[in-house]
């Protein structure tokens, strides 16, 4: 019999759970032996040797940290949680509501006293304007929805929150505060470190110093050396001095949701290589017999592997033969929710205010429209007063309301669980108009096995629009 234990983190320091792990490539004896014959000093000393000294960091993965991080601005998280191999839970504005002092003020403007001002100004502008939409908001939502009978104040918001929440919350500007928590091994901590240090932000810079006191208190070892990237300092000067002098002829599409590349025999490949993971030929054998199958060949063939899975089963791996790249303009509110989606890789421009504002239908619905376009137009100029003086600080006073450009090359499978998900009906309705163009983009290029993507039927993208926004 398997015998299958917890080194718990309650009985071992995660610098002797990581050694204890690593030894069990060399030492016979179980983990436990290994673990129990350790103390923190003869880890420390291992770690000194065996990952610091002769680059063995892979061992790092096994101490994991849990770390809680309060009072940062939405902005600041961005850069955070941009690592992939890690877990994350954020403040939800979705269902807690913020108060008027509830954002961060950048650093940076402590020796700019005009700018401080217009600063401040402008934030509680923004909040002042975020509560007045969600009293109205939630007014309008409860005379559509009433209570029911015997229903508790506190059970009706519960079921409508996000019908009034979800729109007013694009007022909130990056400098919103946010609270999270972290999960992430040593090694991964190490990296997301070196990236804060060398950010141009110096709230983020302040954060990864604090988070790497914190966590050098449970691994002392595996952080030592961590600091700045000269490197990546200086290469990101050099494409701003190189982007100073760029011109272009034309764009080669505005299209705000635009498939930039994907793989022509994507389809292809995913099939060949499900044929291939059972069979006993060459993979150029089954590539050849589907390229040769027609379109309902092919579609038969997935009917028969992907058509078969559950609701709640993931596709196999197969799928990420084919891919795909996206460029695309989304609110900043869609895209909070995007870069959860971290199996992507995804390039987000800087947040600005130049790209235009989403208005959500709701907004026109409660009077609130000439309100809310008075605090965006505000914001706008604050940011490029900012700007003027230092764009990565103006990006804090930019609404959620406003647009970012991201690119953004994922495969089949990812594509599969993010299109389900931020398609549903519980999905933020900015995030679904995004995924429904990106599924329609996929099906035409991909149609075999996008069949099998099971969105809601009867909608499209048009019909989300048409529903939720005003003007995008």
């Amino acid at each position: 019999m398997p015998r299958i234990y917890l080194l718990s983190p309650k009985e071992y320091a995660p610098e002797v759970i990581a050694v204890a792990f690593a030894k069990t490539s060399r030492s016979p004896r179980p983990l436990d032996e290994n673990a129990a014959a350790l103390n923190e000093p003869e880890s420390s000393r291992f770690h000194e040797k065996w990952v610091l000294g002769y680059g063995h960091a892979s061992v790092a993965e096994h101490a994991v940290l849990h770390l809680a991080v309060e009072g940062v601005s939405r902005l600041a998280t961005e850069v955070l949680e941009s690592n992939r191999l890690a877990s994350y839970t954020e403040k939800s504005t979705r269902y807690q509501p913020l108060g008027e002092d509830d954002f961060v003020e950048p650093p940076e403007l402590a020796g700019q006293p005009d700018l401080r001002n217009r600063y401040r100004q402008t934030v509680r502008g923004l909040f002042a304007a975020y509560h007045r939409c969600m009293a109205a908001a939630r007014d309008e939502i409860a005379r559509r929805h009433p209570r029911g009978e015997n229903e508790s104040e506190r059970a009706w918001d519960a079921r409508h929150r996000s019908q009034y929440a979800d729109v007013c919350r694009f007022l909130l500007p990056a400098a919103a505060q946010a609270n999270l928590g972290v999960t992430i091994n040593a090694r991964t901590l190490a990296h997301a470190l070196r990236k804060m240090l060398s950010h141009p932000l110096a709230e983020v810079r302040q954060i990864g110093e604090a988070i790497h006191a914190a966590a050098q208190a449970e691994v002392p070892t595996l952080l030592r050396y961590v600091e700045a990237v000269e490197g990546w300092q200086r290469s990101a000067e050099a494409v701003s001095r190189y982007l100073e002098g760029f011109r272009t002829g034309g764009t080669y599409s505005d299209a705000w949701c635009h498939l930039v590349t994907w793989e022509p025999k994507g389809e292809v490949r995913a099939l060949a290589a499900l044929l291939y993971r059972y069979g006993n030929r060459p993979y150029v054998d089954y590539f050849n017999h589907v390229h040769g199958l027609p379109a309902a060949g092919r579609r038969a063939l997935a009917e028969d592997i992907i058509g078969v899975l559950g609701e709640h089963d993931m596709p196999p791996r197969e799928l990420e033969y084919a891919t795909y790249t996206f460029d695309l303009v989304m609110d900043q509110g869609a895209y909070y929710e995007f870069k959860r989606h971290r199996m992507m890789t995804q390039t987000p421009q800087p947040l600005t205010a130049r790209l235009g504002y989403a208005v959500p239908k709701l907004v026109t619905e409660i009077g609130m429209e000439s309100d809310y376009r008075a605090a965006m137009e505000s914001a706008a100029a604050t940011y490029e007063a900012l700007a003027a003086w230092n764009p990565d600080v103006a990006s804090y006073v930019v609404p959620n309301g406003f647009n970012r450009r991201v690119l953004a090359a994922f495969n089949l499978r990812e594509a599969f669980h993010f299109l389900r998900l931020r398609t549903a009906p519980n999905a933020h309705f900015s995030i679904r108009r995004v995924a429904w163009c990106m599924a329609e983009e996929i099906a035409a290029v991909t149609p075999a096995m996008a069949a099998f993507l099971r969105l809601p039927e009867g909608e499209t993208r048009e019909d989300v629009e048409a529903q939720y926004f005003t003007a995008v």
